[in-house]
C-alpha cells in the first residue's frame, strides 16, 4: 500500500477531502500537523507533529521518522505547509517543487520581484517595513493602492486605500493584525507589508495542475461579484468561465508563465487575476489547490474528486482524466457581514431546496466569535450548486444565500 504524508494545519477545512480520497485509492495516510494530537502516542505510524515555519527541521524530523515507514510521497494542503512539504519532499528524493520555488510562491513581495523580473504583467509595487512611518509612506504613494500582508491567504488583512488617510489607516490595521498571537508570519512577513497599484477588472481564479513544468488548466472560475474594496471579501466562483475564449487562452498562458517565472514545477496551483483591456494582470500564485470546501465544486471523469487528482500526481499514478464534468458548477462562501457571536441560523432547509442547490454546508458553529475581514480568515459557511449553464448556477447562488439569515449577537 502506497504511503502518503499529509500536511493539516489545524486551521485546514481539507482534512476529511483528502482522507476520504485516500480511502477511495486505497492509499495509507499520515498526517502531520502543528499541533500534537492526543492520539499521537497511540498512533505513531499515522500521526506526526511539525512545526511548518522551519521546513528544513521538519524535513529532518521525517527523514529520521521515515526510515522505518517509507514514505512515496509528500502533500501539503495550503501556503505554510506546500513549503514544507517541498523541503520534505527534497529531503526524502520525492517529487514537489523545488522548495525555493515554494517559499517565493508564499510570499508575495519575492512573488511580485520575480513575475517583473520575467516580464510577466503584475502592478507596481513596494515592500514597506512595519517601523515606517505610515504619514510619510501616504504622501509617496499613487492612488488607488492596496496595501497587504506578504504572507497570508484569504484576503487576510488585504486593504484598498484611495486617498493618504485611508492608508494610514489601513497601514495601522495591517500592523496590528500582524501582531496577534493567531497570526502565523515568521521573518520578513513578520516585518513588512507588501503596497501595489489597484488593479481594476473582473477576477477570476485558474485551478491547474503542474507536471514537469507543463501546466494543465483543470478550471477557470469567474468571480461575478466586484472585488473593488476597501476589503476583498471573495463570494461567488463559478466554472465554466464565460469570459471570451481569447481572454482565456491569455489567462491561461499568463499562468504558465507566472509558474515558470517562480521556478514552480510539480503539483497544484491556485492563480488569482485580473483581466482588463491591458490584458490579464497576475495578482497571486499559491503552490496549492483551492482553499475551503471549494474543491467540492471539481469532479473529473465520472467523478473523480480533485484531491484523488492531486494524490494521483503525488504518487505519479496514472490520471485517467483531466476533463472536468460536462455540467457547470459553482460555490458561495458565505461572508461574515459583522463581528459578534453567532446564535442561530435560519432558512437552511429553504436555501437547500432552491432548484441546482447540492449542499447548504454550514462551517460555523452555534456560539462561535465571528470575525470579518480584514482581521478574520473564515466563513459562515459554503452553498454548492451545478445546473447545465453558468448563468444559472450563479442564479441558484444567490437565490439560496437571501434564505439564509444569520443572527449574530
Amino acid at each position: 500500500m502506497a504511503r502518503v504524508l499529509l500536511l493539516l494545519p489545524t486551521t485546514t477545512y481539507r482534512t476529511q477531502a483528502f482522507v476520504d480520497a485516500a480511502r477511495a485509492l486505497g492509499v495509507e495516510l499520515v498526517c502531520a500537523s502543528e499541533q500534537p494530537s492526543t492520539l499521537e502516542a497511540l498512533s505513531p505510524d499515522s500521526l506526526l507533529t511539525l512545526d511548518f515555519n522551519d521546513p528544513e527541521g521538519a524535513a529532518a524530523r521525517v527523514a529520521a521518522w521515515s526510515r522505518t515507514r517509507p514514505l512515496d510521497a509528500v502533500v501539503g494542503v495550503d501556503d505554510l505547509t506546500a513549503t514544507a512539504a517541498a523541503a520534505i519532499a527534497r529531503r526524502l528524493g520525492l517529487r514537489a517543487n523545488a522548495p525555493q520555488a515554494a517559499a517565493a510562491a508564499r510570499d508575495k513581495f519575492a512573488m511580485r520581484r520575480a513575475l517583473a523580473a520575467a516580464g510577466v504583467p503584475v502592478p507596481a509595487f513596494r515592500r514597506l517595513p512595519l517601523e515606517a512611518d505610515p504619514a510619510a509612506a501616504a504622501r509617496e504613494a499613487a492612488y488607488p493602492c492596496v496595501l497587504k500582508p506578504l504572507a497570508l491567504a484569504a484576503s487576510r488583512g488585504v486593504i484598498r486605500a484611495d486617498t493618504p488617510e485611508q492608508f494610514i489607516a489601513a497601514f495601522r490595521r495591517i500592523r496590528a493584525l500582524l501582531a496577534r498571537d493567531d497570526v502565523p508570519v515568521t521573518g520578513d512577513a513578520a516585518r513588512f507589508l507588501l503596497v501595489e497599484r489597484y488593479v481594476p477588472g473582473v477576477e477570476v481564479a485558474l485551478e491547474g495542475l503542474l507536471t514537469g513544468g507543463t501546466l494543465q488548466v483543470l478550471a477557470l472560475f469567474d468571480k461575478p461579484d466586484p472585488l473593488e474594496g476597501p476589503v476583498f471579501e471573495e463570494t461567488i466562483y463559478v466554472t465554466p468561465s464565460r469570459l471570451p475564449e481569447a481572454v482565456q487562452a491569455g489567462i491561461r498562458a499568463t499562468t504558465a508563465a507566472a509558474c515558470a517565472a517562480l521556478g514552480l514545477t510539480e503539483g497544484p496551483v491556485h492563480a488569482e487575476l485580473r483581466v482588463n483591456d491591458a490584458g490579464p494582470w497576475v495578482i497571486e500564485v499559491a503552490a496549492r489547490s483551492i482553499g475551503g470546501l471549494c474543491s467540492r465544486t471539481l469532479r473529473f471523469g465520472t467523478g473523480m474528486s480533485l484531491e484523488e487528482l492531486i494524490l494521483r500526481h503525488a504518487l505519479g499514478w496514472p490520471i485517467p482524466t483531466f476533463e472536468r464534468e460536462r455540467r457547470a458548477a459553482g460555490v458561495m462562501m458565505l461572508p461574515i457581514p459583522r463581528a459578534g457571536r453567532l446564535r442561530a441560523v435560519h432558512g437552511r432547509e429553504r436555501a437547500a431546496q432552491v432548484e441546482g442547490v447540492e449542499e447548504v454546508a454550514i462551517t460555523a458553529h452555534l456560539g462561535q466569535e465571528l470575525v470579518p475581514l480584514p482581521e478574520g480568515w473564515q466563513y459562515l459557511g459554503f452553498v454548492f450548486a451545478r445546473g447545465e449553464t453558468p448563468e444559472a448556477v450563479e442564479k441558484a447562488l444567490r437565490e439560496a444565500h437571501a434564505q439564509l439569515v444569520f443572527e449574530i449577537e
